[in-house]
């Protein structure tokens, strides 16, 4: 059963790539022969992934079916063998569907575990949010599809893929290391994007225009500008959806802090009791200075100059402060863009809590690198403000006191959820990564 399951499997995906070369283009083909690799190599997509791919191929036949027969009857032509036909590669969809689901694809895939439902949800989400956005945006969103037009959907299929091993990476990650790593990854695509661009390839940009990428201007360049509020609805959307988790896994800034921060030799030190304050004041600075600066009709050049200065100390505080101290400094007490994401994060559901029998023996702390695990957070039994959701406390505690929560779910149900979610957005701001 196990060979006639792979053979099944293999022409299922051949037929349904021959059709999509026929009627489109190789670019359109190769993601149908994504299941003929799977019967090979089991582990390379998740069983209920495949299951729905075997029904949306019967759909596709289905509908081809129904489509050619009535266009046959309407000119008087023969349809019956057509129909035939197309109908045996119908039924055989189903039929895989319908092994994949029962014993025959337990034995050959594995036992259905919540880790293949994580990864499917996964791979649907960034394939439908991906798909969305290519329909309703003038601009070609992935690079890939710039620089070969016609290949969305190759590049769809990929990130979907690419999602997929992500949540499956982030759910069995028992040290920490994953996020840090997908993360630095979106870093170097976003600014080797922008190093291209600079070098004159105005292809990697996606309005061919430069930005500069100072997360304070996600709220400074519109209030300078009175316009381009894009980024602070896509900040906003990724808040409704995960919180805070922007500052750990999607501002393209912050990965720096973390590789900064991770270099220093001892465990992170806390905070001063004035790096809050001055956070507060540079928040507020941030909204009033672009203001002034276009009540005055200061000239763009001046706005510019200040913003990157701005963006340079940033970078300095993080080479020579997070460096040194083991905390991500710049996010948690420069960088006016996490404080709104902190004070947001609070009256949204998500949250990292700790439970009732914790022993307070620090072991978290040392894991923690945006200063919400301090001996005073402990002692009041919740993280404190600065807490960006990035579960790196979650496999440190020894005693699993530690664990996502959302009104309605379980702790473990909370964790799966977040994870699709959190790594659904990653891939797809790394497949616009430019945007």
């Amino acid at each position: 059963m196990t060979h006639f399951l792979r053979i099944l499997i293999v022409l299922c995906s051949l037929t349904t790539a021959a059709h999509f070369l026929r009627f489109g283009t190789l670019w359109d083909a190769v993601p149908a022969l994504f299941p003929a690799a799977a019967a090979f190599f089991p582990r390379l997509l998740p069983r209920p992934l495949l299951i729905l791919a075997a029904l949306g191929g019967a759909l596709l036949w289905a509908f081809q079916g129904v489509e050619l027969a009535s266009w046959r009857i309407n000119f008087g032509l023969p349809w019956m063998r057509l129909a035939l036909i197309l109908g045996a590669v119908c039924l055989t969809h189903l039929g895989l569907a319908a092994l994949l689901t029962g014993r025959a694809g337990q034995k050959f895939f594995g036992p259905m575990r919540d880790a293949d439902l994580i990864k499917t949800a996964t791979a649907l989400l960034v394939g439908g949010i991906l798909l969305l956005a290519r329909d309703k945006t003038p601009l070609p969103l992935l690079l890939g599809d710039r620089f070969f037009p016609g290949s969305g959907i190759f590049w769809i299929c990929l990130f979907a893929f690419y999602g997929a091993l992500v949540s499956g990476w982030l759910l069995t990650d028992n040290r920490g290391k994953v996020r840090g790593r997908i993360w630095t990854l979106f870093s170097v695509v976003f600014f080797g994007q922008l190093l291209l661009g600079l070098a004159g390839w105005s292809i990697f940009l996606m309005t061919g225009k430069l930005h500069l990428p100072v997360p304070a201007l996600i709220l400074a360049g519109p209030l300078f500008r009175g316009e381009g509020f894009f980024m602070p609805i896509l900040l906003g959307v990724s808040l409704l959806l995960v919180g805070p988790a922007w500052c750990s896994y999607l501002c393209y800034i912050g990965a720096w802090d973390d590789r900064m921060a991770r270099l220093a030799p001892a465990r992170p030190t806390p905070l001063p009791l004035w790096a809050p304050r001055l956070r507060a004041g540079l928040l507020l600075a941030t909204i009033v200075i672009p203001v002034v600066l276009r009540l005055l009709d200061v000239s763009w050049p001046w706005a510019l100059g200040l913003a990157a200065i701005f963006g340079a100390v940033g970078v300095g505080i993080m080479a020579l402060i997070s460096r040194k101290s083991g905390t991500m400094v710049h996010c948690t007490a420069y960088c006016p863009i996490g404080l709104v994401n902190n004070l947001i994060g609070r009256i949204l559901p998500w949250r990292v809590t700790i439970g009732s029998g914790c022993t307070q023996c620090g072991l978290c702390s040392r894991a923690c690198r945006y200063n919400a695990l301090t001996r005073l957070d402990l002692e009041k039994g919740r993280p404190g403000l600065t807490c960006s959701l990035c579960g790196d406390c979650l496999p440190r505690c020894p005693h699993g006191h530690l664990g996502y929560s959302f009104p309605g779910l379980t702790r473990e149900r909370a964790r799966q959820v977040f994870v699709v979610l959190v790594a659904g957005l990653h891939t797809v701001f790394l497949a616009v990564a430019r945007i």
